[in-house]
């Protein structure tokens, strides 16, 4: 492929999409919704959102979306971390529900609801029609997860705050947490869910066959939208780029962690070791001196005995009996 822009009729999304490998453009098409891009591009469409929120939240009885918003990011604050929702709505009720796509579990998505409720309260009540705490909102932020994150096997678990010492005391806040597990066995769903979330893992049921191809035409749509697919890749460039340099970024914070570690470490060991090292050669040397002293000491004993004797020599039994004699003073 001729990479000459000047030479070309692209524009910069075009030659952007040139650059791209066929890995990726493979990966494109094998999607699916399981994907959040892609989970947030198919339910922009306003039939398929209000039918999911349906099956979902059945008791609610919605009946229109007052709007929807996909990847929404919330404004960052001094006291907020920027949160980027997958699909955002209200519903005729004015209640808020917040729908995520999780593929993996990163140990984290029960803090995550938490914080994305807490985002949630905060936009509401940045609004105009927000005055008083009355005003806020319900709110529902629904996590469908490609894992049992609670491992009892079932396909929906749904949490609201009770009090402690009196479980039938709920504590109407207005906050609810759902999370749907693709790999649920029990029987404790709607068939028209059940379909959908095989959908997600890939199983194709005869049930519910209708909405199954809803979602696959919409999928099919979705792929064929030539700048939702550049997005994508762009959005790919963007992430491997942010990797890349975290890992470039950790690499020489922990170089250098490491030889501030290491500079420690081994003054710690030389000191030790010289220490050892001082001790041992103290000891030598400490001995040595103490054996010249006490030969110095026997030299001076022979002098002086032989001085006082009148002797100019000793046999062998004379030095032994002087010997034993300094030893025991």
């Amino acid at each position: 492929m001729d990479m000459n822009i000047n030479n070309s009729n692209y524009d910069a999304l075009d030659f952007l999409e040139a650059s791209l490998n066929l890995k990726e453009e493979e990966r494109w098409e094998n999607l699916t919704l399981a994907n959040d891009f892609m989970f947030g591009k198919v339910f922009q469409d306003p039939e398929l959102c209000l039918e999911l929120v349906q099956m979902i939240l059945p008791e609610l009885n919605i009946e229109r979306i007052a709007f929807t918003e996909m990847q929404k990011s919330s404004r960052e604050t001094l006291d907020t971390r920027g949160v980027r929702f997958d699909v955002y709505l209200r519903d005729d009720k004015n209640r808020i529900i917040n729908v995520e796509m999780q593929t993996v579990n990163r140990d984290n998505i029960i803090k995550r609801s938490r914080a994305y409720h807490s985002v949630v309260d905060l936009d509401a009540m940045d609004r105009e029609t927000t005055k008083l705490y009355n005003d806020i909102p319900e709110a529902i932020v629904i996590f469908i997860c490609c894992f049992d994150l609670f491992h009892a096997g079932r396909h929906i678990y749904t949490f609201r705050k009770f009090c402690v010492q009196d479980k039938s005391l709920m504590l109407d806040d207005g906050e609810t947490t759902i999370f749907l597990n693709t790999k649920g066995t029990k029987d404790d769903i709607s068939p028209k869910l059940k379909a959908f979330l095989d959908f997600i893992e890939g199983r194709y049921s005869d049930n519910e066959l209708e909405l199954v191809k809803n979602f696959e035409r919409k999928l099919f749509e979705v792929k064929q939208n030539r700048y939702w697919r550049q997005r994508y890749m762009l959005t790919k460039f963007d992430r491997n780029s942010y990797i890349e340099e975290g890992r470039v970024q950790g690499l020489a914070t922990g170089l250098e962690e490491g030889r501030a570690a290491g500079l420690l470490e081994g003054r710690a060991e030389g000191l030790l070791e010289g220490r050892t090292a001082g001790l041992a050669e103290g000891r030598t040397a400490g001995l040595a001196e103490g054996r010249i002293e006490e030969r110095k000491d026997m030299f001076d004993a022979v002098k002086n005995f032989m001085k006082t004797s009148g002797l100019t020599s000793l046999n062998l039994e004379q030095i032994t009996q002087l010997i034993q004699r300094n030893d025991n003073k």
